[in-house]
């Protein structure tokens, strides 16, 4: 249970720094493997240089992420692939209405996850080779003194049409944020549709942020 703990605090947070890689391989047409350490360093410093900023206003965490983040993650894709099998039986009405909530839920779920962050350090594996590659797996190892170390997958692909590298997944000890969203949303799709996913994502994205050192994270069971 201690791991899975782990994981579901580090889960978004770390993501993060993958999603944000993409902003730097865009701007120098670099390596996403030589621009992860840079930009984590980059988003992490933003987080700490504005703490009492978010201590006064937790909601500060929403803009960080919508403003570093947003425009480099693939959310389409991202929300495509957690509908899975029950993308075709969703209307195309409701599939960009799907699409907007689903980005608004991201920067939700990143804006909680980083209440969390405590000056962790994250280390990435070395560069390797991306010639012809449309798709790279980036690894790193999050390392705390206080708990054990979590290994953690970044998955990031190249757009075909703009050849912009962007992060889509992450992998933390074995759990896959896309799967682990389409193992929660497949029943509420199969028996409300799309009209019940969505209105779980609002009913998140409208509770308001609220800053969490994660003392009472044992108590919720998960």
């Amino acid at each position: 249970m201690e791991i899975n703990n782990l994981v579901n605090r580090f889960l978004a947070a770390v993501f993060t720094v993958t999603l944000s890689l993409s902003a730097l391989a865009q701007e120098k047409n670099e390596n996403p493997y030589e621009t992860v350490q840079h930009v984590a360093e980059k988003t992490f410093a933003r987080i700490k240089n504005e703490k009492p900023e978010i201590d006064a206003d937790p909601e500060v965490l929403r803009t960080i992420m919508e403003q570093e983040l947003l425009p480099h993650i693939d959310y389409q894709f991202a929300a495509f692939k957690v509908l899975g099998k029950h993308f075709r039986s969703v209307p195309k009405e409701k599939l960009s209405e799907y699409v907007q909530v689903f980005r608004k839920y991201l920067i939700t779920t990143y804006a909680g996850a980083m209440s969390y962050y405590d000056d962790q350090e994250v280390v990435f594996e070395p560069a390797s080779d991306i010639e012809d590659k449309k798709a790279v797996t980036v690894r790193a190892v999050i390392k705390d003194n206080a708990r054990p170390d979590i290994k953690i997958a970044f998955k990031v692909r190249k757009n075909s049409k703009t050849n912009q590298w962007k992060a889509y997944d992450m992998v933390a000890e074995g759990i896959s944020l896309i799967d682990s969203k389409r193992s929660e949303f497949e029943s509420i799709l199969r028996k409300g549709g799309i009209d019940e996913v969505i209105g779980i994502m609002n009913e998140r994205i409208e509770k308001p942020l609220e800053l969490d050192n994660g003392e009472d994270e044992s108590a919720s069971g998960e």
